[in-house]
């Protein structure tokens, strides 16, 4: 069975994932709004994955947010430069340099069956490549004007098969799409 690489994130209507200096300030201010409980099918989706493939941006602001939101799950931290991993994330967190459908490919051989692919620019290479097969957005109703989107240049259209649009009664909305592989 391949591995399935799945993006599951949430962006400003206008399609941000941070501001221009990686702050995502508007998106703390967006989950005072959440009711208590509500986790958009977080803790599923978590249960489902077996690895996680980060950026090392995403990663950096991961650390700042206090309490370690990944459990015990391992991770990979894509990233070119060193990178210094805390010591109490040192057994599940590692850091690698390879290309994405190597990563992948490793990352099956060792049992993995689905990945959550997180950062823009790591969600970018892996979308650029052909490599996700799912993508749960929460857009958030504000607009930025400006910032890191989640989306850069592509090779060519990527088509999508809609699975399920949820609208939230704060304003939040998610959806979930397959990735259409093309034939070639």
């Amino acid at each position: 069975m391949p591995i399935k690489a799945c993006v599951y994130i949430a962006t400003s209507l206008d399609g941000f994932i941070a501001r221009l200096d990686g702050s995502i300030d508007w998106l703390n201010e967006a989950n005072t709004l959440i009711p208590e409980g509500e986790d958009f099918g977080y803790r599923e989706f978590m249960a489902k994955t077996d690895a996680i493939i980060m950026g090392r941006n995403t990663f950096e602001q991961a650390l700042t947010f206090g309490d370690w939101l990944y459990g015990d799950k391992k991770m990979v931290v894509i990233s070119r430069k060193g990178i210094e991993i805390p010591e109490m994330l040192k057994q599940t967190v590692s850091v690698s340099s390879q290309p994405p459908a190597l990563l992948l490919e490793n990352l099956a051989s060792a049992g993995m069956r689905q990945v959550y692919i997180d950062g823009g620019l790591t969600i970018q290479s892996f979308l650029r490549e052909g490599l996700i097969n799912e993508l749960t957005i929460t857009v958030i109703p504000v607009l930025l004007g400006s910032g890191r989107p989640l989306f850069g240049s592509l090779k060519s259209d990527i088509n999508l098969r809609h699975i399920f649009t949820k609208s939230y009664p704060f304003g939040f909305v998610q959806s979930k799409y397959a990735i259409e592989k093309t034939k070639l």
